[in-house]
Parts: C-alpha cells; sequence; structure tokens
C-alpha cells in the first residue's frame, strides 16, 4: 500500500517536490492537433503561481504527460491578512449566480468571507497545499478539453505523483531532467528549442526583454549577471540565481547558480543523450564543489532519472537526505529513484 499524500508530502521535511501526471490511456491528448493545450497548461500554471503560496521552479508539458517542480512556501501564506486570502480565493473560484454566471468579486462579498474565521483558516491551509494546487490546475483543463472534444470522462489518467526532492544536489538533477523531456523524447534539436518548457519560457522572456546577448555576454562581468537576474526577477517562475542575500524579494533556486551556469549544466545534460562524452564548462562545475558533490556523482543522479525504469519511489536525495527521511517517516529504508538502501 502507498503512503498517503500527507506522508508524502511534508514541507517541514522538504518544501520541494517533482510532480508527475498522465493523460488517460497515455492517450496523446496534447500532441499533434492539440499542441494548443500545452499552451493552456502554461498559462494556468502562470495563474496559479500569482494565487498560492507556491513558486514553480521548473516544469515541461508533454504530448501526454506533465511535469512540474514546485517548492511550496507555508510560511508566506500566514503573512496574508483575511482579506488577502479572500481576494485569492474569489479569483480562483468567483461566486456565481443561479445560472452559473460569473460575477465580480463584490466588497460584500469578500467582507462575509473575511469575518469567517473558519473559512479563512481553511481556505489559508488549501493555499500553501500542494494537492490544491495540482487539483485548480489539472481539473479545469481536463474540462476545457473534454468541452473542446465534445466527450465526457477522464482527462487525467491519474491524481498525480509527487517525489521529494531533499537536496540542492537532486533539485539541480530533477530541474534539468525536466527540462529536456523534449529533446529525450525527440522532438527538439536542442534544449533553448524544446518549447512548452521552464528553460524555452526562461530564454524567450530575457529575449523579449532584450537581455539575450546580456545573458550570453562575459560571464565575468558583474553588470551582466546583475541585469539577467534583475530580469529573472520579472517573471512568473522561480529565478534561478537566489539572491535574497542580495536583497532580492523572490526566493531562486540555488544561491550562486545564474541563468547562464544553469544553461550549461542542461547542455551538458543534454549531451548524455547523444553520443560523444560531454563535458562540463569549468564556470558551471565550481556549482558542484559548492554543493558538495563531485561531476561524476552528480552524472549518477541524473543518469538514474534518464532511465526508462526510473518510475519508482517517493524520495531523490543523496545517501545522508534519505536517512533523515527515512527516520522522519518512521522507516528503516527508503524505496526511492536512485535505488539506494536509507
Amino acid at each position: 500500500m502507498g503512503l498517503p499524500r500527507k506522508l508524502l508530502v511534508d514541507p517541514l521535511l522538504t518544501p520541494l517536490y517533482h510532480c508527475t501526471s498522465r493523460c488517460v490511456r497515455r492517450a496523446m491528448l496534447c500532441g499533434p492537433g492539440y499542441e494548443h493545450r500545452k499552451i493552456w497548461i502554461e498559462g494556468r500554471l502562470e495563474e496559479l503561481v500569482a494565487i498560492f503560496s507556491i513558486d514553480v521552479c521548473g516544469y515541461s508539458v508533454m504530448d501526454n504527460h506533465l511535469h512540474v517542480v514546485v517548492r511550496l512556501d507555508p510560511e508566506r501564506v500566514k503573512t496574508w491578512d483575511n482579506l488577502e486570502v479572500a481576494r485569492r480565493w474569489g479569483t480562483l473560484f468567483p461566486p456565481r449566480d443561479s445560472t452559473g454566471k460569473v460575477l465580480e468579486l463584490s466588497s460584500d462579498w469578500l467582507e462575509s468571507r473575511e469575518s469567517d474565521a473558519a473559512w479563512i483558516e481553511k481556505t489559508r491551509q488549501r493555499l500553501a497545499s500542494l494537492s490544491w494546487f495540482m487539483k485548480c490546475l489539472k481539473e479545469p483543463l481536463a474540462r476545457q478539453a473534454n468541452r473542446e472534444d465534445n466527450v465526457t470522462g477522464a482527462f487525467w489518467a491519474e491524481r498525480f505523483r509527487s517525489v521529494a526532492i531533499l537536496d540542492e544536489e537532486s533539485l539541480l538533477a530533477v530541474c534539468a531532467y525536466v527540462d529536456l523531456n523534449p529533446l529525450a523524447a525527440g522532438v527538439a534539436p536542442t534544449p533553448e528549442e524544446s518549447a512548452h518548457t521552464s528553460i524555452h519560457a526562461r530564454v524567450e522572456h530575457c529575449r523579449q526583454a532584450g537581455a539575450l546577448e546580456t545573458l550570453l555576454g562575459d560571464p565575468m562581468d558583474r553588470s551582466n549577471l546583475d541585469r539577467v537576474s534583475a530580469v529573472e526577477q520579472s517573471h512568473w517562475l522561480c529565478p534561478i540565481d537566489d539572491r535574497r542575500g542580495q536583497g532580492a524579494e523572490r526566493p531562486g533556486l540555488l544561491a550562486g547558480l545564474s541563468l547562464r551556469s544553469y544553461l550549461q549544466f542542461v547542455d551538458w545534460v543534454a549531451r548524455m543523450y547523444r553520443e560523444g562524452k560531454a563535458q562540463l564548462h569549468r564556470e558551471a562545475s565550481g556549482i558542484l564543489e559548492r554543493l558538495g558533490t563531485s561531476l561524476e556523482q552528480w552524472e549518477g543522479t541524473v543518469l538514474v532519472l534518464l532511465r526508462r525504469s526510473k518510475l519508482v519511489g517517493t524520495a531523490l536525495g543523496q545517501l545522508e537526505s534519505l536517512r533523515r527521511l527515512a527516520t522522519a517517516r518512521g522507516q528503516r529504508w527508503v524505496q526511492n529513484l536512485a535505488g539506494r538502501p536509507a
């Protein structure tokens, strides 16, 4: 019997999770002729990030399945006052009249919810819940697709599957793996051309902000890094470089990891799909030293993710991280993606 979701998802153990969901019968319901549904999913993710106390670190939308890497932030939701909680929920589930027509968020509606302490507490918990985030992502899209096809029934094959990401090394590997799903499937020639992925969205955001040349410019020029970091802060995705220690408001993926270095990591992993030895640029390899791992160890983690038999387990991390998780769950061992005993 599998573990219940409340044990699988615990922000006190780790706020980071890799979530996957497949279309029913693995049908290509977002494939040829239905690619616009991938745009629906991307748009919905952006909407939900503006409402929930959850950040999206990475994603890829494939023809018959979806990957999302999220960071839960239960502390942020505690800073919202009752009115803000009601406003966010009303944006997500607006009031309707007896015919089902959506109504505007009136001051009377907001005040009635704001004064209901029990409702506010329940809603506050939901706005920090991974289960509710995924529910609000998948259900509306399923209904919209069914209306388009004039059918009823399931669109998604299951609720969703979540794997806890226990350390920074594993986070970097998972994000690279998720961004490279289209390349692995043979539908994209290079990482930056992998449409409907977070890496493509990040590069396009820099392009639209006029910062693409800066991104690809001299990595030793500090002003280049600062400008790209500022551009990242304006994007709906979680920034790559975590600059909270330098005054940035939004948390990033990893401190000291620039978007340029992340692109180098992804390019290095992409070469592992093709013949020939991959070589990691010195600028990016220094990040692994700071994370307390080696190139060989990180390569091993990536290779585990690339295996087609990888879909087992509930956690990914280094051995010590897995041992701590096992202790917290009261288990003697943890089945996990790396297949390492804990």
